[in-house]
């Protein structure tokens, strides 16, 4: 019953399959590793047995105290706190030489834009719609603006499925566990903001979904109508576009916006 209320409290269910955990901790070999949300410890003591070091950030007062009994490990460090309040101060990426988590589902995005920005490999157990949402192909049901987010900024192996029964409570699907590497040149703020902006429509042709976002771009009708004509892509729907496509694309608008800013100029 605890576990069930922390499952809807925290957006966190508990591995409890040890082979899984085996799978995921034969990763950590003479490394430091940072585990988010490890719950009840099952992956923590695998990975306190092969690695060099493991940081383990719990945010569940009970949980962290039950680590504390129950783990007795001299390179195993245990963080009470949400990860997601932490400063460098509090843990230093640095230090970190991989991520292997069983990640609380509510936090997976925050999560991949961490290991992104601070450009840390990663062994995650997702859900596997998520992971599936991460992989989608353009022109598919399932391409969204994370698809073109990942594509962009990970390479991406998919390590194994995990049905759902191995963990408790039983969620209501399956995950599934990758490997993940941030590639080099990640998005720029600006880009990203407009392949968003773009994604918000994705099902309109690129013109519309400008004219849609121009509010975004302090601009007018006719204004945003100038820049999808000075591109290629204008008359095609968003969702079709490959991630280099709306990258490029991005790239384009800004550079016609710095032309516009430069002639306003006195």
């Amino acid at each position: 019953m605890l576990d069930r209320l922390r499952a809807t409290r925290l957006g966190q269910v508990f591995l409890i399959g040890r082979e899984i955990a085996i799978n995921e901790a034969e990763h950590a070999y003479e490394k430091t590793v940072l585990e988010i949300g490890p719950g009840h410890g099952i992956l923590t003591r695998e990975l306190c047995i092969r690695a060099k070091k493991v940081i383990a950030v719990e945010k569940d007062t009970l949980l962290y105290n039950e680590l504390r009994r129950n783990l007795d490990f001299g390179n195993l460090e245990l963080i009470n706190a949400d990860f997601l309040d932490l400063t460098a101060e509090t843990l230093d990426p640095e230090s970190i030489d991989i991520v292997i988590a069983n990640i609380p589902y509510n936090i997976s995005s925050e999560v991949i834009d961490w290991l992104v920005r601070n450009g840390k490999e990663a062994v995650l157990c997702l859900q596997k719609e998520f992971v599936e949402h991460m992989l989608a192909e353009p022109g598919t049901r399932k391409y969204s603006k994370l698809s073109v987010f990942s594509s962009l900024s990970l390479a991406i192996s998919e390590i194994m499925d995990v049905p759902k029964g191995n963990f408790n409570p039983v969620p209501s699907v399956d995950s599934e566990i990758i490997f993940v590497k941030p590639k080099a040149g990640r998005l720029a703020e600006a880009e990203w903001g407009i392949v968003g902006c773009l994604m918000q429509h994705k099902k309109k042709t690129v013109r519309n979904a400008l004219i849609d976002s121009r509010a975004y771009f302090d601009a007018s009708k006719e204004e945003m109508d100038k820049i999808s004509k000075a591109t290629q892509s204008s008359g095609k729907r968003v969702f079709t576009l490959t991630p280099l496509e709306l990258r490029e694309l991005a790239d384009k608008i800004i550079g016609f916006r710095s032309q516009r800013k430069a002639h306003e100029s006195p």
